[in-house]
């Protein structure tokens, strides 16, 4: 071929090629898409049990951790009141699950976060509710609650874990027996010594986490997960277990979700196929600050309806502190 015309074959090429994107962070919309809609058929693939009438006593949230502590460093949240249950996200996400949940591991690890020391104890203020499942399924949010909780950082087995402030002064925390560091009972010494590599942390998680009555296994791990971001931890620690929740089936991302102070931001959620109830963290949009966490049902369950929440928590402030009644 003559060079002209092998140039002006080249032309044609280029102009009917579609442009070369600019090289980002988020991966293109088609491949969101299309990445979403594998996971979906994957998930959608999956057997599922009946769902099964048990009593579930949830954990009331004022106690529960905040998970994200660790994200969120030293950061305190001014708390907006009002607000309420959101439900299922109706917008179309802007990027998956993983994608956020890497972008969540990124900000983890590039958090300032100092060593906390056992004798010191990680101090959280937060406002939330929950409720109790009865036999029947029906349940009410109980009214909600501000506190103000001390945690010990002893690895030892110690009987007093820690304290909490409400409307009705203070009062101890006590484990039956005495309680080491451990899944149950994490400290900032404890987290550090997890694995970083996300899939042998996350085997360790299946192993070590315990299974209520009809509960997916993967369901209680996420939950787990939950639990254990709510704890300082080394930047490191924070970002593996991020990535660790990415390779659990059945994460979602919400593009609307509502903690318990009424404030909006995105969500990470996984749906129980047995109960079918939904453990949900939100984290703000911008800083990607953890701001709380909510569980609500995603069906209706013989006395109890979907969107019906069973608990919703806040994070309003929390840091490190030398001695029990002592804040940042």
């Amino acid at each position: 071929m003559r060079p002209d015309r092998e140039d002006a074959a080249y032309e044609e090429l280029a102009r009917l090629l579609p442009p070369v994107p600019a090289e980002r962070d988020v991966p293109s919309a088609p491949y969101l898409h299309h990445k979403d809609r594998l996971m979906q058929l994957i998930d959608d693939d999956q057997k599922t049990a009946a769902p099964k009438a048990r009593p579930r006593l949830l954990r009331p949230a004022v106690l529960m951790p905040a998970a994200g502590l660790a994200l969120a460093g030293a950061l305190a949240v001014t708390f907006t009141g009002g607000g309420g249950a959101s439900g299922d996200a109706t917008a179309q996400p802007r990027e998956t699950a993983t994608v956020l949940l890497d972008r969540l591991a990124g900000t983890a690890a590039k958090s300032d976060v100092q060593p906390v020391r056992q004798d010191q104890f990680v101090y959280i203020k937060s406002v939330g509710a929950g409720a109790e499942m009865e036999e029947n399924g029906a349940s009410k949010l109980d009214p909600q609650d501000e506190r103000e909780t001390w945690k010990s950082q002893q690895v030892k087995r110690i009987d007093k874990t820690g304290e909490y402030h409400d409307g009705e002064g203070y009062s101890s925390i006590y484990e039956l027996g005495g309680s080491p560091a451990g899944i149950d009972r994490p400290t900032y010494q404890w987290l550090a010594a997890l694995p970083t590599d996300p899939d042998v942390l996350l085997k360790e998680l299946y192993r070590m986490t315990e299974v209520d009555d009809g509960q997916e296994k993967a369901q209680a791990v996420f939950e787990q997960i939950g639990r254990l971001l709510g704890d300082v931890m080394p930047p490191e620690n924070a970002a593996a277990l991020y990535k660790a929740v990415a390779k659990i089936p059945g994460v979602t991302r919400q593009e609307d979700a509502v903690d318990a102070a009424g404030r909006h931001g995105f969500g990470i959620a996984r749906v129980d196929k047995r109960t079918w109830v939904a453990n949900e963290w939100i984290f703000d949009r911008d800083s990607l600050a953890y701001l709380g966490e909510r569980e609500y049902r995603t069906k209706d369950f013989a006395a109890g309806k979907k969107g019906d929440v069973l608990s919703e928590y806040a994070l309003l402030k929390h840091g490190i502190v030398d001695h029990y009644r002592e804040r940042p």
